[in-house]
């Protein structure tokens, strides 16, 4: 009897678990990196200053083609195709989706150049593009965490900003690395990524904010852009 009884407090015990890790990776999803960095700065930098209606135009934009549009066609590819979510979550089955969203992240990119947006704004979308292109071309042989490169790529954001804008950024840095843990825990709880795929995928994220971000680093932004602008 109390075998039975120390078998459903297990049982019980694990299904809290499992409903926490999805919890967690549902609130946490790469869509929602951009956006928040973009609010973030708007909150809680000098940023703060600009006009509303300005931060507005560049939150609606940030919204449309990094949450909006990707989520939509995502919706519509599984549609078509008939997949489950589970289904495009197979290795196999994330190109199309990533190809989307990159697609849209790039004609954010084109937007934000054309509207003259600050190169440390519009460089948080090409960090995000460059991300993705690791994590795709990656993906041929090994799947990476996106959620945890989303992480990553939050934490060198901090950073980055941090040295750009100086201040002190310690609590957020502790904030972040902890949220990433809690991220990383409840990808591998729920069976979608091994340790090692948890941590690639951190790393991932980490450099490519740096790389584009950080101003000892920013000149890499500048030739890209000049490459990809310049008529």
């Amino acid at each position: 009897m109390e075998v039975e009884v120390s078998e459903r407090i297990r049982i019980k015990e694990a299904k809290t678990l499992i409903r926490i890790a999805r919890g967690v990776s549902l609130l946490f999803t790469p869509f929602s990196v951009p956006f928040l960095a973009f609010a973030i700065l708007f909150l809680f930098s000098y940023l703060s200053i600009m006009p509303t209606a300005y931060k507005l135009i560049v939150l609606g934009i940030v919204y449309c083609f990094t949450i909006l549009f990707p989520i939509l066609a995502i919706f519509v590819f599984k549609k078509i195709n008939g997949f489950s979510t589970a289904e495009l979550g197979e290795r196999k089955k994330r190109y199309v989706p990533f190809l989307l969203t990159i697609i849209s992240y790039g004609f954010c990119l084109l937007m934000m150049n054309q509207l003259n947006i600050p190169w440390y704004m519009s460089g948080i979308i090409l960090s995000a593009l460059f991300m993705m292109i690791i994590c795709i071309i990656v993906n041929l042989r090994w799947k990476l965490s996106e959620h945890m490169a989303g992480a990553g790529a939050i934490v060198g954001g901090l950073i980055a900003f941090s040295a750009l804008f100086g201040y002190n950024p310690v609590w957020w840095l502790c904030l972040t690395i902890l949220i990433a843990g809690m991220l990383g825990t409840a990808r591998i709880i729920l069976g979608h990524h091994t340790l090692g795929e948890v941590l690639t995928g951190f790393a991932v994220g980490l450099s490519c904010s740096l790389m584009v971000l950080h101003p000892a680093a920013n000149s890499i932004y500048l030739f890209v852009r000049h490459l990809l602008f310049t008529h």
